[in-house]
């Protein structure tokens, strides 16, 4: 969360000329606003929607912004572990920052929660990514610039 994903991402798509698909605004296209979907229906009904969303966009020749959490869904890291996964990191003082904590459901309790949720989710990251780049204080189009450069190589 708030690694810059959504903003790298449509940058590096536009550059490689495919694209960009970022899975929690089609899950919010499709059903409404997570928020909603975490307070109305819980998080167990989002994560299978988002299970479904990102096997839909792997299914594309398209740059795909996945949320944070989606790594949690073993089908999803199955789907992941066939495919170039460009893992975005970013310090805590740099995300919180830059994030609207009131809308993420999971930061709800406050913004510490950000750093246990990333301490638990980071050995699935780690795993499932082919390479990783630091978000914390390089500007973003540096960082589209420096993926771009390293996926056409």
């Amino acid at each position: 969360m708030g690694s810059g994903k959504t903003r790298i991402g449509r940058r590096v798509a536009r550059a490689l000329g495919v694209r960009f698909i970022d899975t929690d605004k089609v899950i919010a296209a499709e059903h409404g606003a997570i928020t909603g979907i975490f307070e109305t229906y819980g998080e167990a009904h989002f994560r299978a929607l988002e299970r479904q969303a990102v096997a839909d966009a792997l299914g594309e020749s398209a740059v795909v912004s996945l949320g944070g959490g989606a790594v949690l869904d073993a089908e999803s890291q199955h789907l992941l572990e066939r495919h170039t996964v460009i893992e975005l990191t970013v310090a805590a003082d740099a995300v919180l920052a830059r994030m609207n904590t009131s809308k993420r459901p999971l930061l709800k309790d406050g913004t510490d929660a950000w750093q246990r949720i990333y301490d638990e989710r980071r050995p699935i990251y780690t795993r499932l990514a082919t390479v990783s780049f630091d978000t914390s204080a390089r500007p973003i189009s540096r960082i589209a610039d420096e993926i771009t450069a390293w996926a056409t190589q």
